[in-house]
């Protein structure tokens, strides 16, 4: 799997052409934030209107499909509920990205941009969760590039943490 970056921005986002995006919900989280919220601002509160009724709450192991375009360039957006942020885990992270990676092997998708569930509340640190996607990814060829929405400081230190990986493995 190869990995490449975008910033958290719709400016940004609207740049990339995949047919997936990738976004984790949390319950209780409203509005929403990250990714969730920046979608739900360009549908222009449709994922909101979802909340508000419950149809959708965020909560551990939902899975939601809405269509991205025209107002996205992705044909779908995937929202994975992760749960709470006080009950959120490194065990929880394994168990939702096995969902996202699963998900997107049933939707053939083998490039996908992808906000890494608690990410955008910093649940999860980045070089962690990074590391933790390359070794669940390992052994899926079905997966080319994935483009992880992260703010500029977290590529930097995910990209260094990468690095010194490389050269531990070289000199072992």
């Amino acid at each position: 799997m190869d990995l490449r970056f975008t910033q958290p921005s719709l400016r940004k986002l609207d740049l990339l052409a995949t047919e997936v995006l990738v976004a984790a919900l949390v319950e209780g989280e409203r509005p929403p934030r990250g990714v969730a919220g920046l979608v739900d601002f360009r549908l222009a509160g449709r994922l909101s209107g979802l909340i508000a009724s419950g149809f959708v709450t965020g909560r551990l192991g939902e899975v939601l499909l809405v269509p991205g375009r025209p107002k996205l360039p992705f044909d779908k957006i995937v929202f994975f509920g992760i749960g709470t942020v006080e009950r959120y885990s490194e065990i929880v992270f394994r168990g939702v990205l096995e969902r996202v990676l699963s998900t997107l092997e049933g939707l053939r998708a083998r490039t996908a941009v992808v906000e890494l569930p608690g990410r955008h509340v910093d649940a999860i640190a980045p070089e962690r969760g990074a590391d933790i996607l390359l070794e669940m990814a390992a052994t899926r060829p079905e997966h080319d590039v994935w483009t992880l929405v992260e703010p500029p400081e977290a590529q930097r230190i995910i990209t260094q943490h990468m690095i010194q990986e490389r050269r531990r493995v070289r000199q072992e």
